[in-house]
């Protein structure tokens, strides 16, 4: 369950207005000596407390004999103010940011930390492609990047996807990947996404180590990167047309391989 005190903190509430502010939901109207009991905080806090939220609109305030007495904003009417305070302000730092920025095509190698920001980047690949896009994704990967993806087949984008778990797309060419053959090379959390022949992110999840990207122009890595899917869905064409003369021909360690993705 969410921590409501550490969410309004990451909205923007101090510590001490956040656990007024709820204080504030449970009892209402109240006098600031009812909250600093009800809330925990200090008799010489809880003014000020109560001050900036009356400022920023999330409490209100009237006079009533000699005492002042609060009741909050709705928590409705407070979190659709904030949303679209925070959207104006994503909107304006969206237009500000961009006449900054510049993009620079080169064939260093970099790295992006973090499963969101590597996700984004992902998105954004998918997002920008024109002509193709070549993906080896996750179960969880795939639900994220799915109305891209979609997006990219309307409007006429060449998909295909390499998939290492049990979802399914219903654009493109899909292919899945034997487990076993995934768990050999290592590549069960693998996100892989060439766009275009143009840019290239491979991304893989440890569960003991933040998520890293590497992302590249270079043109050798990228070809690579669309060789790797090329060749195992050609692979699983091949298979499809084995009989089981040829599948007693194969080395044992190679049948077994051949035989999980006749599983899947």
């Amino acid at each position: 369950m969410i921590d409501l005190r550490t969410a309004l903190n990451e909205i923007g509430f101090t510590e001490y207005e956040a656990k007024v502010y709820l204080a504030l939901l449970r009892e209402h109207p109240a006098t600031g000596y009812q909250l600093s009991k009800e809330s925990g905080v200090p008799r010489s806090m809880v003014y000020e407390a109560l001050k900036r939220l009356h400022h920023r609109g999330a409490a209100l305030e009237t006079v009533e004999g000699r005492s002042t007495l609060y009741r909050p904003l709705p928590p409705q009417t407070l979190l659709d103010n904030h949303q679209a305070e925070h959207e104006q302000l994503l909107g304006d730092l969206r237009v500000g940011l961009a006449d900054l920025y510049t993009d620079t095509a080169d064939d260093r190698v970099w790295t992006v930390g973090g499963k969101t920001a590597v996700l984004a980047y992902a998105a954004k690949l998918i997002q920008e492609a024109e002509s193709e896009l070549y993906l080896v994704l996750t179960d969880a990967d795939l639900d994220t990047l799915r109305k891209d993806l979609i997006s990219a087949d309307k409007r006429g984008v060449i998909i295909r996807t390499l998939l290492t778990g049990e979802g399914t797309l219903d654009c493109g060419q899909v292919a899945y990947h034997p487990p076993l053959e995934s768990e050999l090379q290592g590549i069960t959390a693998t996100l892989l996404v060439n766009a275009d022949d143009r840019e290239v992110l491979i991304a893989g999840s440890n569960p003991r180590q933040e998520t890293t990207a590497t992302i590249t122009r270079n043109q050798d890595l990228v070809l690579i990167a669309r060789q790797f899917v090329w060749m195992e869905m050609f692979t699983q064409r091949i298979y499809a047309q084995l009989g089981d003369d040829l599948l007693e021909r194969l080395d044992p360690e190679d049948r077994e391989i051949f035989e999980s993705l006749h599983l899947k």
